[in-house]
């Protein structure tokens, strides 16, 4: 079966060909740095580090690229009001700078923890000043931009006939739209920022033929995708509320100043939602991942993700969350097992064993059906029950070792679960806590209590030498 993906530009699924036969540029939407990530940015990144892994297991060369916004994005997506980073600095006192750096780093911590693969290239805003003016010149030269005598510069939408085709929204649904506000100086409503003045007391802003002033939020990924993939690439991706107004400014700006498409195949997951609202920082409903990660394992929270479908919204509720958390502990204590049997084998030859032939098909067939990862654990979770049977049955080699394989390519390295029994971590530790205290006693020459302990520690299969 060929791997099939939903396309947003079509609303189908389409059978997935890249540009470059067995290359694929992919740029995801990163996160705009100006708090702590939380469940919702999750859930898009932990997507995407699925499909990377899937590309890259059915033998693309992915060049994944994730920007960085830590500039130019402003107060409810619009084009009026301040900037989020900047509003942050003010809260807390301190430079903006120091903000955007402060939440990148704790945001790629958090995705380490997550498991998330890093992008082969993280691009941050303010380091393609530069080639942002270069295409925002281009924009005017074409008249699709002017400058106001304000010293912003807009894109005017009305000669961009396509606008609108990526959400399926007309001109007059996304004046009417809450995410784009009027400014005095537009020639229209619709027409949305590519640049614009900063104040004297900004700190975040750069010369430019129009003055000293700073990027809009649209305009920054329009600038990076094309410098780090091309003018047109395979897939773009991010949350179903990046599609308007972010994705589609983005469009109007690429096709125009690159004389191309724009991209291949658009893919959007749906929202995380607290009682079906859109988990956000700016509707204050979120739930930040270090405090989330305080009373839940990091690998509990991606399979919490992964259980659903990217298209479809994940509900937010701590019985969700406890169940994924029974399953993971579940098929953890499994591996674990297994891999206690797999290490006492003194051969490993793989076999075909056609009962994990077949689940790791069943398994594939549905990562092909447009990444479908919620029917794929649920093949993990028959191979857990597997390992049950084998390890209490006859500990068959061949079986043994067929699944070790399939939670190595399946569970572990396309959904990125980290099956590592935190028991086992444990269990080490104290035995090194008992063992220090055993030298502890020979030091002062207590061989009594020393032997005690040594003979306890043997009682339990823990043999400990003294030479």
């Amino acid at each position: 079966m060929s791997l099939v993906v939903y396309n947003t530009i079509t609303r189908k699924k389409e059978v997935f060909e890249s540009i470059e036969k067995g290359k694929v540029g992919m740029y995801v939407c990163g996160p705009t740095v100006y708090g702590y990530p939380h469940l919702g940015h999750a859930k898009s990144y932990v997507t995407f580090d699925v499909i990377y892994r899937y590309l890259m297991y059915i033998g693309y060369k992915v060049k994944y690229v994730q920007n960085i916004t830590d500039v130019g994005h402003l107060l409810g997506d619009s084009d009026s009001g301040e900037d989020k980073i900047a509003k942050q600095a003010k809260a807390e006192m301190i430079d903006p700078y120091e903000v955007a750096y402060k939440y990148e780093s704790i945001y790629f911590d958090c995705m380490r923890k997550l498991n998330v693969k890093r992008p082969s290239i993280s691009a941050r805003a303010t380091g393609h000043i530069i080639e942002i003016i270069d295409m925002i010149e281009k924009l005017i030269n074409k008249g699709y931009a002017y400058v106001t005598k304000d010293g912003n510069v807009y894109y005017r939408v009305s000669k961009f006939k396509k606008y609108g085709s990526l959400s399926k929204r007309t001109v007059d649904e996304a004046v009417s739209g809450k995410r784009i506000e009027a400014s005095s100086d537009k020639e229209n409503p619709e027409d949305f920022a590519l640049w614009k003045r900063a104040e004297d007391n900004h700190l975040m802003k750069w010369p430019s033929p129009w003055g000293d002033g700073y990027p809009g939020w649209h305009i920054e990924c329009s600038v990076m995708s094309k410098k780090y993939l091309g003018s047109f690439f395979d897939i773009h991706g991010g949350g179903m509320d990046n599609i308007f107004p972010h994705h589609e400014c983005e469009v109007a700006q690429s096709e125009i100043a690159n004389d191309s498409p724009f991209v291949k195949y658009f893919i959007h997951n749906n929202l995380i939602t607290v009682s079906g609202q859109k988990m956000g920082k700016s509707l204050g409903n979120f739930m930040t991942l270090p405090d989330l990660f305080k009373d839940y394992d990091p690998m509990v929270v991606r399979l919490y993700i992964l259980l659903n479908h990217y298209r479809r919204p994940t509900d937010f509720s701590t019985d969700g969350l406890n169940e994924a958390k029974k399953m993971y502990e579940k098929i953890t204590t499994s591996v674990s097992l297994l891999r206690k049997e797999v290490e006492k084998l003194e051969f490993t030859t793989m076999e075909l064993v056609p009962e994990v032939q077949e689940l790791k098909e069943k398994f594939l067939a549905a990562m092909d059906d447009d990444f479908n990862t919620g029917l794929s654990i649920s093949y993990l979770y028959e191979a857990q029950k597997l390992i049950n049977k084998t390890i209490t049955g006859d500990k068959k080699p061949s079986m043994l070792l067929a699944l070790d394989n399939f939670i190595k390519d399946c569970g572990e390295e396309i959904l990125g679960l980290n099956f590592k029994n935190n028991n086992d971590s444990k269990e080490e530790e104290l035995i090194e806590i008992i063992n220090d205290i055993r030298k502890k006693y020979r030091e002062e020459k207590n061989y009594k209590e020393a032997d005690i302990l040594r003979d306890k520690l043997k009682n339990i299969g823990i043999s400990v030498s003294d030479r």
